[in-house]
């Protein structure tokens, strides 16, 4: 049996604003053999994520940044095409972190089964994945929503955001979601079930937030930050929470991170804005996996996957997030089911 071959995307160097085409080097080489303990994964889906283009600087986070020269690191949908694992067979699926790459080794730390057979398979990149994950947890511990109160929610047609809304809807509150162009506005409101959309292109944020939650927003979801959590800021009900997920308005920022300038309501408001990294909560992953895929086999949560074919295509795929060209969860295809 021939060794197939490897095609990797790394790290050439660390980007100004925009990654570029300087920013990535392709390296083609032969796949890795898997040593005792090990096995040999092949990779069919990467999720293409905003946290990506944080991974890219150097900076202090809550993981240590792609390092110049490495496989960019991204989480995966992989099968085991060959295995030296007692715990793992030829055939498995699993999800874990295998970067931008075709083949991976993996000595099993950090890898979870999947069941292809409880839906498709990009689905566990997105609502049964991290995706899922960071709604549930950002939205349900952080936010702490009660029935009856109004969620507004940014990067509403995004991969967290639009799992955000629906979440909000099943626990009985009102979801508002921030979206960019008319199709996205429609399908928050007629694919995802959120009672309004805030079309940030042609709308005047504030004045459309005050119209759209009259008695205040209670939980502000943000996944935006800069002039979008201003507006919000200015809307807040007393007693809010803001779960701050992310901030794609600023991560390809040259000139320094906007905070926010209207932080004052959180004072006259008594609320509370607090950032969350999803991986707080591992422990509790196969708990809400197993409430959400209940969700889905009820109607009651639909996920929506956005696929992009081809691991050469993971640049284009990158900026198409930072465009604001997706609808849903951003997935780049890079193998055969």
């Amino acid at each position: 049996m021939s060794t197939p071959e490897n095609v990797q995307i790394r790290l050439n160097q660390r980007p100004t604003g925009h990654p570029d085409e300087n920013t990535w080097k392709v390296v083609t080489e032969p796949a890795p053999s898997p040593g005792e303990g090990e096995m040999l994964l092949r990779n069919i889906y990467l999720s293409i994520d905003p946290a990506m283009r944080g991974w890219l600087n150097d900076a202090k986070s809550y993981i240590p940044p792609v390092g110049i020269g490495e496989v960019m690191r991204a989480l995966s949908l992989s099968q085991v095409e060959a295995s030296n694992h007692p715990g793992f067979e030829v055939g498995d699926y699993v999800t874990g972190t295998q970067g931008v790459q075709l083949y991976a080794l993996s000595d099993g730390e950090g890898l979870r089964k999947v069941d292809p057979g409880l839906g498709p398979l990009p689905r566990y990149l997105s609502v049964l994945g991290m995706t899922g994950m960071t709604a549930y947890f950002g939205l349900l511990e952080v936010g702490q929503p009660k029935e009856g109160e109004t969620v507004l929610v940014s990067g509403a047609a995004g991969a967290v955001g639009g799992v955000v809304g629906q979440i909000a809807k099943i626990k009985g509150c009102r979801a508002v979601g921030i979206c960019g162009g008319q199709e996205k506005s429609r399908f928050v409101v007629e694919e995802l079930g959120f009672d309004a959309a805030i079309d940030y292109k042609t709308e005047d944020l504030k004045r459309a937030i005050k119209s759209n939650c009259p008695d205040g927003v209670d939980v502000y979801f943000d996944n935006v930050g800069g002039e979008t959590l201003d507006a919000a800021l200015a809307c807040l009900a007393q007693g809010a929470r803001i779960p701050i997920c992310g901030a794609i308005s600023q991560y390809n920022a040259t000139d320094g991170i906007k905070g926010p300038a209207n932080y004052l309501s959180l004072l006259v408001n008594r609320a509370r804005m607090q950032g969350f990294v999803v991986f707080d909560y591992a422990a509790s992953y196969g708990k809400a996996a197993a409430e959400m895929a209940g969700w889905i086999a009820q109607g009651k949560l639909k996920s929506k996957e956005h696929l992009v074919e081809g691991i050469e295509r993971f640049p284009e795929a990158l900026g198409m997030l930072f465009r604001g060209e997706n609808l849903g969860k951003l997935v780049l295809k890079v193998g055969e089911e």
